[in-house]
């Protein structure tokens, strides 16, 4: 198996754990669904002129593209870890590190770059709400790879 299609593979076993962890939380606390990728697909929208249409018809184009935009993050950053990677084996400390490194950048950096976040006010709490989501994609993509590896 190539490095490409290991990194992807690891992406998308790791983005289903992020989003088992994720749904886990909301159904335990009782929390709603972050309205971030919605909100990133807007602003994206607008940055490149794409029309998403008027009222429902939007709404339901965001509530469509904002999970998308967490599946290509996903697969991204397992793509580049594969990429990064190659044929080596991390040890799995060093590989879930890193690959929970590049999701969250991924996820993280390009909201704040749009104005829809600002980590330095994150708490505690949102903190842990992202950190461990991204922490359980780290694990698992690194498993992964390292079983394909």
């Amino acid at each position: 198996m190539d490095r490409i299609t290991r990194g992807l593979t690891a992406g998308a076993a790791g983005t289903t754990a992020l989003n088992m962890v994720t749904y886990l939380d909301m159904a335990a606390r009782g929390r709603p669904a972050s309205s971030t990728p919605e909100k990133s697909v807007e602003k994206l929208a607008d940055v490149v002129g794409f029309a998403l249409g008027e009222g429902e018809e939007a709404e339901n184009r965001k509530a469509g593209l904002g999970p998308l935009l967490g599946f290509g993050t996903g697969l991204g950053a397992g793509l580049l870890y594969g990429l990064l990677a190659g044929r080596r084996r991390f040890p799995r400390l060093a590989g879930t590190a890193v690959l929970t490194g590049l999701a969250m950048a991924g996820s993280t950096a390009p909201m704040t770059v749009l104005g829809l976040t600002d980590p330095r006010e994150w708490s505690a709490s949102d903190w842990a709400t992202d950190v461990v989501p991204h922490l359980a994609y780290g694990a698992v993509a690194a498993l992964v790879h390292e079983a394909l590896t």
